[in-house]
């Protein structure tokens, strides 16, 4: 439902008003999305996470608290990362798997979904008892 005149008249004074108050919180929020702010931490997180794993693999021959850091950092940015998927929501989501839904639509057989099947067919029809 649109706005009324008034509504926008009403809502174009406040963002003047917050621009002459703070104008550099206005350009922030102007310039910031949830989408790109979520996505720079998914960055840091994913960076985060490769130091953790760096750390885990050359410090745990020293001292196993430290490989316990590495994994304690690992961890940390694997939760901060599952959260700002979350934040950029279903949409976002759809945003970074689109190229796996486009596979999906033209009929193309492939994808990772189909691999994952065909390896647990695999594993089952390889390690299947047979009973004689």
């Amino acid at each position: 439902m649109p706005l009324s005149e008034h509504e926008q008249r009403i809502l174009a004074e406040l963002e003047e008003s917050l621009s002459k108050q703070d104008p550099n919180f206005a350009h922030r929020v102007a310039n910031e999305s949830v989408y790109r702010h979520a996505g720079r931490q998914c960055k840091w997180a994913a960076a985060f996470f490769v130091v953790g794993l760096i750390v885990l693999v050359a410090l745990y021959p020293v001292s196993v608290l430290y490989g316990l850091l590495g994994v304690a950092i690992m961890f940390v940015s694997a939760v901060v990362f599952e959260r700002n998927l979350r934040r950029m929501g279903k949409a976002g989501w759809h945003d970074v798997t689109r190229s796996l839904h486009e596979e999906e639509r033209s009929g193309a057989s492939g994808g990772i979904e189909s691999a994952v099947h065909e390896a647990r067919d695999w594993i089952r029809s390889r390690f299947h008892r047979r009973e004689d």
